[in-house]
């Protein structure tokens, strides 16, 4: 019997957002190339991430450490990216105080809650 070899394609697809994600998932080739460096092993990754295949980890792996240079300037470019949402998010919702007005609206909206549970109805 003859094994047919055949070069399987790297299961990474680009949104049109441009982010680049594995397979059909919504998993981000950030997420996957991160858990990697930190030291989780492929498996790790694969149970972290249940719509993920494990040979289409094994492959998004392969692509990175064939890759690595150009893997690591879009990982740069995502940071800037991430870096002005967050600077442009910031400018429009003031950041300071939040956990205080979060805090006041979820005391505010256990009193409503009590005083109507004591209306009689």
């Amino acid at each position: 019997m003859w094994l047919s070899v055949v070069a399987d394609p790297v299961p990474l697809t680009t949104w049109g957002d441009g982010v680049v994600r594995v397979g059909k998932t919504r998993v981000t080739l950030d997420t996957v190339v991160s858990a990697f460096v930190k030291g989780a092993s492929v498996e790790d990754i694969a149970r972290r991430y249940p719509s993920l295949e494990l040979a289409d980890v094994y492959a998004v792996i392969a692509y990175y450490l064939r890759h690595h240079a150009d893997v690591e300037s879009y990982l740069r470019d995502r940071e800037r990216q991430r870096a002005e949402v967050r600077w442009e998010n910031e400018l429009r919702f003031d950041p300071a105080g939040v956990k205080e007005r979060l805090l006041a609206r979820r005391m505010q909206e256990r009193r409503v809650c009590a005083q109507e549970a004591s209306i009689p109805g």
